[in-house]
């Protein structure tokens, strides 16, 4: 690799870097933390990008990453017995994409799926956990943030069921 080379991939992996930490700083999901945490989540991450229909990750898989949506549109989805893939829920921009590489087993209970191009942070969750364990300020306000998406994936569940049981009568 010449000189010149050289200098453009330092200077991208600088935007990136530069890129991801805005990104980490504007999001809703991780206002008001600190700049400490903030680095430490921007050290576990990287952009990612799916095309339209590409499988992000499938029930019942190990768990060890989770996503924040930057742009695009993801579904989540439930392994239906005969009926197929049971939409749960959409996300976009700004939402977080996976909560179960912080819960034991480590397995996913949806699968993800992107219906349009998507743009979005990666975090490597297996490190992130063990930050947690180790920091555990970090960790609970990372858990506050996680049990927050919790919550909201359980209510879409629990709508998507009553509309399920009102099809079927």
């Amino acid at each position: 690799m010449n000189t010149t080379e050289n200098t453009e991939t330092i200077s991208r992996e600088g935007d990136t870097h530069r890129e991801l930490k805005d990104f980490i700083a504007e999001r809703p999901f991780l206002s008001g933390l600190s700049e400490q945490y903030q680095k430490t989540l921007l050290d576990c991450a990287m952009l990612q990008q799916f095309a339209q229909g590409e499988k992000i990750f499938h029930e019942g898989d190990p768990a060890n990453r989770f996503y924040l949506i930057l742009d695009g549109e993801v579904a989540l989805e439930s392994e239906g017995a005969d009926s197929g893939p049971i939409h749960i829920q959409t996300l976009r921009s700004g939402d977080v994409l996976g909560w179960s590489w912080l819960f034991p087993p480590y397995y996913w209970h949806f699968s993800a799926r992107a219906t349009k191009p998507t743009k979005a942070i990666f975090f490597y969750g297996t490190r992130l956990r063990h930050i947690c364990e180790e920091d555990t300020a970090f960790g609970y306000e990372l858990m506050k943030r996680i049990a927050g998406v919790v919550i909201d994936r359980l209510q879409a569940t629990r709508k998507e069921l009553l509309e399920l049981a009102k099809r079927q009568h």
